[in-house]
Parts: structure tokens; sequence; C-alpha cells
């Protein structure tokens, strides 16, 4: 019995985003980025017609079911863009990442998108290998775009794929 418990792993399943995720991500944004969305930001996002997203909620928690990361994009006249997406630090490199863009990129396809576009801090090379095992290329890179906690800029890749 105690050996189940100590190998135990969180189960999760890629759900559509619900307007009550909204607080949920904005603390995961928060703890993922210097700039935390608020629950008002992630909702007025959500509200739009051409906005979508997941959220990987965990099956197998005791109390409650937690999201273990979101993805938030968009779709409009054949193009998508990835507005965020953020992965818990508990579960980073779990595949959560992956699964979350495949519904993403799915989904974007679905709604008629030729193309999807999203922007990536240049230095989070995890996101970047993420990007590029999917299949994204870098179209521009925009120097000095991000501002960091400690008054330095950094660059953000735009990259994009194709979903024809």
């Amino acid at each position: 019995m105690i050996d189940a418990y100590l190998q135990w792993k969180p189960f999760f399943e890629i759900v559509p985003w619900v307007a009550d995720d909204c607080f949920e991500a904005s603390l995961l944004h928060g703890q993922r980025f210097p700039r935390q969305w608020s629950d008002g930001e992630f909702m007025s996002l959500f509200l739009q017609p051409n906005v979508f997203g997941f959220v990987a909620r965990q099956t197998n928690a005791f109390f409650s079911r937690p999201i273990g990361g979101f993805v938030l994009a968009r779709e409009t006249a054949g193009e998508a863009e990835i507005l965020s997406i953020a992965v818990s630090t508990k579960f980073g490199r779990s595949g959560l990442g992956w699964r979350l863009m495949q519904a993403a990129l799915r989904e974007a396809s679905q709604r008629g998108g030729e193309v999807v576009f999203l922007e990536v801090e240049a230095a989070n090379e995890a996101a970047v290998g993420l990007y590029r095992k999917l299949n994204f290329q870098t179209v521009a890179e925009r120097p000095a775009y991000y501002s960091n906690p400690d008054g330095t800029k950094s660059a953000a890749l735009v990259m994009k794929r194709d979903l024809r």
C-alpha cells in the first residue's frame, strides 16, 4: 500500500476551457510569467467569440480537480494565435504542454485556421524546443520585447506553423 502511495502520479484530461477556469488560470499564469494576467483579463478574452482554450484538469486528485496547465488561443480569418500557455512548475516536462498545444492546434484547424502564430521569450529553451517539435518555425525576432523583473529586456521570437 505504501509503495502505491509513493509512486502516485497525477493524471490529467484535456478539456475545453470554461469561464470558471479563469481564476485558476490567472494563478498559474502568475507562477510562470513576470506579469500575471488577472482573472478579469482572462475572462474578457474568453468571452470573445473567436477565443477558445483548454485546461489540463487533474482527474485523480483527492479533494479537488486542479488544473495543471492551460492554453488560450483565437482564430480569425484563417489565422490562429496562441495567446498564452502555461504548465505548472510541478508538472513541467510531463507532456502537458504538448497535449495542450495539440488540442489547440486541432481546434484552430477545425475553426478554419490555416496558420498559427505565437510569441515566446527567446531564452525560454523548454518552450522554444516544444514549439520546434510541433513544427513551428521562427519567422521574426523582436529585440528587447519582454520586460524582466530585474529591469532588463529580452527578445521575443515570433513563430509560425502551417495547419494545412
